[in-house]
Order: structure tokens, then sequence, then C-alpha cells
């Protein structure tokens, strides 16, 4: 199932589908890790809603809501399931 990494759930799974972002942004994010096709685990959120946390290649990175949302991922299976 796809939607947006900010769409996620804590704790939940997903790989990197595409990226909708301005080629600066777009650019700064690859450098840090996130290609299409990456997997993605969404930790939290912060406590109003942006920023949020998300672990990428086994470090920590946060990102913007607005950045999230231009983000599409793919829902792993296994993740999907245990937040069913």
């Amino acid at each position: 199932m796809r939607t947006t990494l900010d769409q996620l759930a804590a704790g939940q799974n997903a790989t990197i589908a595409t990226m909708n972002l301005e080629p600066e942004s777009a650019e700064r994010l690859m450098e840090m890790g996130l290609l299409e096709g990456t997997p993605v685990q969404l930790l939290k959120f912060a406590p109003l809603g942006d920023p949020l946390e998300i672990v990428v290649r086994g470090y920590h990175l946060t990102l913007r809501k607005h950045e999230a949302q231009q983000i599409t991922v793919e829902i792993d299976a296994l993740s999907d399931a245990s937040t069913a």
C-alpha cells in the first residue's frame, strides 16, 4: 500500500517509492541517504506533529512535515499487518 511518509504510524516500516521535492531539498535528502528503494522507519512525531523522526540507513533523521508529505512510500507488508 502506498502513502506519504508523514502518514505512517510511529514504528511503521516502509520503503521510499518516489520523492517529489524541490531540487535543492531533494539533493540534500539524497545526500543523507534518502533514495528511492531505501527502507525507512518512522520513529515518532514531535509533540505538535512537526518535525518527525525517521531511521534511515541506521541513523536518525528529522524531517519537516512538508518534506515528508512529498515522499511517497510503500508500506512493508509485515509492518502494515502489525498496525491493523
